[in-house]
């Protein structure tokens, strides 16, 4: 089954998600958001601990469901007797429910601007490799 990826996770979230079956993660990392962005509630979305460059087939995933996602701006002002300065940042707060671990049959696009997409399969905890 075809899946957006989401890279370089922690994997002690990964662990905390697998224990807990649901929890809110936020997401800042560009290429993440990117994928975010493209997911809506009932989404199956595919989380790893490893970083974009290095994920290849047989990469292993969590598969989990999307059951909310919110997308929020922030806004810093500061100023002195010299300048104003405004920033801003985006960032993502999706909330998963855990479904099942997976491994990557292909990487299907990984392309900088877009979600990462992967062809994963489930796999049952007693398979090895």
């Amino acid at each position: 089954m075809e899946y957006i990826a989401l890279t370089g996770i922690a994997d002690s979230l990964i662990e905390v998600l697998k224990k807990h079956h649901l929890r809110t993660l936020e997401i800042r990392s560009p290429q993440n958001f990117v994928g975010v962005l493209g997911l809506n509630a009932g989404d199956s979305v595919l989380l790893t601990s490893t970083s974009l460059q290095d994920l290849t087939d047989g990469t292993q995933g969590l598969i989990a469901k999307v059951v909310q996602k919110q997308i929020s701006v922030h806004s810093v002002v500061s100023s002195n007797n010299l300048y104003i300065e405004e920033r801003e940042a985006i960032s993502a707060r999706i909330q998963l429910q855990c479904k099942c671990m997976a491994r990557v049959k292909n990487v299907i696009s990984s392309e900088l601007g877009k979600p990462v997409r992967v062809e994963a399969r489930e796999i049952s905890c007693y398979e090895a490799r």
